[in-house]
């Protein structure tokens, strides 16, 4: 019998460009305790430096996708020293999928709550089963929940943000999908093969390219319209100098598929 704290906290699988990461301790709906989120935040930088990696996908092993904060190690952690090394420690992780070269897509199914419902916001795109739930459930406990909003309302409306926040109560994946919170629901069966469809998609553009897109995209949603159009003209311009960029336009005008220098 495999005892659980010899487990490792994420797995990580590879398959033809695109990284799998998997949140495994699914006998408790993958809580993102300290330890899982230095874990993770490991996964994530190494695969964002590989260069053989175009997508990655994070998954949650077990019945549900993320549950959120471990709530019991918390309750026995009452110092603010360590309190705000774990929530320092789950911004980085946020920021550092959001600053990744590299597209990330969630696969969600089951529950989605809380820091679960963030890391699902702060991936690029997300597909979830039919059966999966998500909430912003901490009102419900005494602990509103402030970090996850900072993601979830920057995906959906301000009045859907403040309707979970403030009632904590579940919506089901056809309304995420409504609100915005994710791009697809699919039946549960399908969900692997939906997001490797789209992960196969994806990672057949010139990685160069989507880098860059990716970088100026976060940069221009989160300043005002001159400043936004600002950047996204400079981005222009410097994506017409790389590589990447000639050989997709000279494909283009002859008619041919790209060979993408940088893929």
């Amino acid at each position: 019998m495999t005892v659980l704290g010899t487990q490792p906290y994420v797995l990580r699988n590879d398959m033809d460009g695109i990284a799998y990461l998997t949140l495994n301790r699914g006998q408790q709906y993958n809580p993102l305790s300290l330890k899982m989120m230095q874990t993770l935040n490991e996964k994530v930088v190494e695969v964002s430096l590989d260069k053989t990696i175009k997508v990655v996908v994070i998954k949650g092993d077990g019945k549900g996708f993320c549950a959120g904060h471990d709530l019991k190690e918390m309750h026995a952690h009452r110092e603010h020293g360590w309190l705000t090394g774990l929530f320092n420690e789950c911004n980085l992780l946020m920021k550092n999928i959001m600053d990744s070269p590299k597209p990330f897509i969630a696969q969600v199914h089951g529950i989605a709550t809380a820091a679960g419902c963030q890391l699902v916001s702060v991936c690029d795109l997300a597909i979830a089963s039919d059966n999966t739930r998500f909430a912003l459930p901490g009102v419900n406990i005494g602990l509103f929940c402030s970090t996850p909003a900072v993601a979830v309302a920057r995906n959906i409306s301000r009045k859907h943000a403040l309707e979970m926040l403030l009632t904590g109560n579940m919506i089901n994946a056809v309304t995420a999908l409504s609100w915005g919170l994710v791009n697809a629901v699919v039946p549960e069966e399908d969900l692997p093969q939906s997001v490797f469809d789209l992960a196969s998609n994806i990672k057949e553009k010139s990685a160069q390219v989507i880098a860059l897109g990716k970088k100026t995209f976060y940069q221009q949603i989160n300043t005002d319209l001159p400043n936004a159009y600002g950047l996204a003209a400079d981005a222009m311009v410097c994506n017409m100098f790389l590589d990447d960029n000639q050989e997709g336009i000279d494909a283009f005008l002859n008619k041919r598929p790209p060979v993408w220098k940088n893929h």
